[in-house]
């Protein structure tokens, strides 16, 4: 089971990330969008996604600091372990409250808003129940297991783990000995990696470089046609028949 878990799940979790990202973008170009749904409702759309959004970009920040980068990094750049911890604590639970705020307002908006409930899938279901529980079980990791519980290095374990997958050596004897909360959000994670591609959560992928290299637009009016009346402001005057007087 621990073989299973934190060795082979992770290189299929691999596979079907990159798998199905070049599947996507293959033969499903047109489906690779978030669906938009800003023209059935907007002012909670306004509020949650900012929060859901910049909350989740600082969590994946916090992840890439504490699972890529050693902790022997960190010391030599002169940053204490008490220092690195409370950082951790701090940045890490409002970026996750953020985040879960921010797509419970989503979710909200998505069954209280009838166009918008009516344009869900079940895809997109099973998209919201696996992140809302990859986010729930990382707050309660962080609050619970450092917060409360005296704290957990698990730069030393999870984080060496997480580093032998790409090194084509990952140890799950340091994921079978560390808490059932950090083992718990690292499968849901995995599961949640997994499903990227296939949900809208793929549009992530889709950056707009070419935006920043396209040639200027360029806008030219349209120049009057020779011996044609110049064009008058305003809106032209009715004018009716020739007025007569009859006999």
């Amino acid at each position: 089971m621990s073989t299973a878990l934190w060795v082979v799940a992770p290189y299929l979790m691999i596979v079907l990330l990159v798998g199905g990202t070049i599947w996507r973008w293959r033969y499903d170009r047109f489906g690779w969008t978030t669906r938009s749904s800003q023209l059935y409702e907007s002012r909670l759309l306004r509020i949650g996604s900012p929060m859901f959004h910049f909350g989740l970009l600082v969590v994946i920040l916090g992840h890439v600091v504490g699972l890529v980068i050693p902790e022997d990094w960190t010391d030599a750049l002169g940053v204490s372990e008490a220092m690195y911890h409370l950082s951790a604590i701090g940045l890490g639970t409002v970026a996750g409250v953020c985040t879960l705020a921010g797509v419970a307002i989503l979710i909200y908006r998505r069954r209280a808003t009838g166009p918008v409930f009516l344009a869900t899938t079940r895809n997109d279901k099973t998209m919201y129940v696996v992140l809302v529980a990859a986010l729930v079980a990382g707050l309660a990791t962080t609050l619970l297991a450092n917060a409360v519980g005296g704290g957990y290095d698990y730069r030393t374990t999870v984080a060496v783990w997480f580093r032998g997958v790409f090194w084509l050596h990952p140890r799950a004897d340091l994921m079978a000995g560390a808490p059932l909360g950090f083992q718990l959000h690292a499968a849901i994670g995995m599961l949640l990696i997994a499903l990227f591609p296939y949900t809208r959560l793929v549009h992530a992928f889709a950056a707009p470089v070419g935006y920043l290299f396209r040639p200027y637009v360029v806008y030219r009016s349209r120049a009057p046609r020779t011996g044609a009346r110049a064009p008058r402001p305003g809106w032209e005057p009715v004018t009716g028949g020739r007025r007569g007087r009859s006999g």
